[in-house]
């Protein structure tokens, strides 16, 4: 009889999740089983206000496999003070804290006014620089604006690596910028859509600057489009940038692991 050669396992980072919401509240540990069973170690979830971001600290304190991001997205602009700022410094402080964010730009939703979203976003990364944390970027329709404050930002902090910028759906032109900057870029589900053209982009990359998310419960992979997502999909994810870059999953699993654990440094606790 054939002697089969072993399946590797798969060992994969999501690097963006927002397992505090209320989609997982029912069944967020079996998320985090399904996550480990399909390959995934590591889930770094993302706060977007600062009660998200003490949810987020919590559930790294309960999960071994779950690490946090605390900060104030865009949408949550709008009635910050500098008060709530300090207290996302002061929740900063968990050993499990790897990150500042989601914090940025989105100019196509406008949930907040322009001003307030700017003044935030500044706020985080005067705290970014002062905690030696790497950021998490979200950037909708903004990136003009983002990379000019962005730029100026990581000359303070040189030659620290900044941090990501989260799904990522650019331009060459726009990724070029970004990594001048050190950045690195993230994708998640939605490059595997019918009309992505996220492709010819992620070819432009360096390997060593991919990374792997899912942002979930939001934006699915192609094949659960329409339901909600989860850490455990961010297989399905590696499967399609493996497709585009002509590399084996288990080759582009290792890389991007490799990639998060020298950005984050998930041991830094």
């Amino acid at each position: 009889m054939e002697n089969k050669p072993a399946i590797q396992r798969l060992s994969l980072i999501d690097t963006h999740a927002h397992l505090d919401m209320k989609d997982f509240t029912a069944d967020c540990d079996a998320v985090v089983a399904r996550a480990v069973d399909a390959g995934v170690d590591k889930i770094l979830t993302a706060g977007t206000d600062v009660k998200s971001s003490a949810r987020a600290v919590d559930l790294s304190q309960k999960y071994p496999q779950v690490f946090a991001a605390v900060g104030i997205h865009p949408h949550e602009a709008g009635n910050v003070q500098k008060a709530d700022i300090n207290r996302i410094a002061e929740i900063s402080k968990s050993p499990k804290v790897v990150a500042l964010g989601e914090m940025g730009l989105d100019f196509y939703r406008n949930y907040s006014p322009r001003e307030a979203q700017l003044q935030v976003l500044k706020w985080q990364l005067e705290l970014a620089t002062e905690v030696s944390l790497p950021v998490i970027i979200h950037d909708r329709q903004a990136t003009s604006d983002i990379q000019k404050i962005l730029a100026e930002w990581v000359k303070l902090i040189y030659p620290r690596c900044p941090g990501v910028i989260h799904c990522f759906s650019g331009n060459k032109q726009s990724a070029a910028k970004y990594m001048e900057m050190g950045f690195y870029l993230a994708f998640g589900g939605y490059i595997s859509y019918p009309g992505s053209n996220a492709s010819e982009v992620i070819k432009t990359i360096p390997y060593e600057r991919l990374l792997v998310e899912t942002d979930c419960p939001f934006l699915p992979p192609q094949k659960y489009r329409g339901k909600r997502n989860e850490p455990a999909y961010a297989v399905l994810t590696a499967e399609v940038l493996a497709g585009i870059l002509g590399k084996t999953v288990q080759a582009v699993a290792e890389q991007t692991t490799e990639n998060a654990e020298r950005l984050f440094g998930f041991d830094r606790g």
